[in-house]
């Protein structure tokens, strides 16, 4: 990420955070970072675009956080208290931008944010699950969406608690207390069936997933999302000629479905790029 970038987004937190994203206009958020509005805009093209590009870069840095602990030689539970601890505190060192979101409800959630959230809420319960099954193993495979679940509400109702009173809590003590009660539950499913099957939840993203894509703005979310992948790759310039190509066809009132099948299939070997490819073909019920 180029300073200028960061420079805007940093900016823009700052007045969000004060101001809410509907009260604070583009003329600000350039005044406060110190750069023009004409170099504001070869960044964005808008403060939706602005909006994704923050969310993204809080969500990047959430997930630096927790990979600090990857490549320590930790036991699975010291691991993941730790990650639990640093999430509850970057979280807390930006307590005043979640708290005006939340108050005002100031995102607009436009497709290409309800396609994020959703993105990041799955990745969230990957990582619940994939750190359950490391400390507890083969014996919670079945609950690990149930165990997930749970924690995220353990998780989520203590963070609005600190939100507003910080003081008299210590974020490790407390990330051991919610790792006990789990391991009270994990004791307790012993012969229980799970609620929430993989095959159930599976199937709810599924569904949550068409309906945010249902129309072509939910489809021009996967482009801005792929194009972003694209040009962190070495063999970009090639890529974004079919992604233009393919784009310029979504566009269209009537478009041509061989020529989208077309351009997807200039994808295939590019494997990173296999979710937005299969999401798009989706859509369009063709072969990616």
């Amino acid at each position: 990420m180029k300073e200028k970038e960061k420079a805007i987004i940093e900016a823009a937190i700052k007045l969000y955070a004060t101001k809410g994203f509907a009260s604070t206009s583009i003329q600000e958020i350039v005044t406060e970072s110190g750069i023009s509005k004409g170099a504001f805009y070869l960044y964005f093209k808008s403060k939706d675009a602005l909006l994704i590009a923050i969310l993204e870069y809080y969500f990047d840095h959430i997930q630096k956080q927790l990979e600090v602990y990857e490549h320590e030689n930790l036991p699975p539970r010291e691991k993941f208290a730790r990650q639990l601890t640093a999430l509850f505190n970057t979280m807390l060192e930006h307590k005043e931008f979640i708290i005006m979101q939340s108050r005002e409800q100031a995102i607009p959630l436009n497709e290409e944010v309800k396609e994020l959230m959703l993105r990041k809420y799955y990745e969230a319960q990957r990582f619940y699950q994939e750190s359950l099954k490391a400390i507890y193993g083969e014996a919670v495979e079945k609950h690990l969406w149930d165990l997930a679940l749970m924690l995220e509400g353990f998780f989520n109702s203590y963070m609005r608690v600190l939100l507003f009173i910080q003081e008299g809590f210590d974020i490790r003590e407390l990330v051991e207390y919610i790792l006990r009660r789990i391991e009270s539950i994990v004791e307790g499913l012993k012969g229980e069936s799970p609620v929430a099957t993989e095959e159930k939840m599976e199937e709810l993203l599924k569904k949550t997933k068409a309906f945010l894509l249902q129309n072509k703005n939910g489809v021009s979310a996967v482009i801005n999302r792929m194009r972003k992948a694209i040009s962190e790759l070495e063999n970009s310039e090639d890529l974004t000629v079919s992604l233009e190509v393919l784009e310029s066809e979504i566009g269209k009132d009537s478009p041509r479905l061989p020529v989208i099948q077309g351009m997807l299939s200039n994808f295939r070997d590019e494997p990173s790029l296999d979710e937005y490819r299969e999401e798009i073909a989706g859509f369009y019920k063709i072969k990616g």
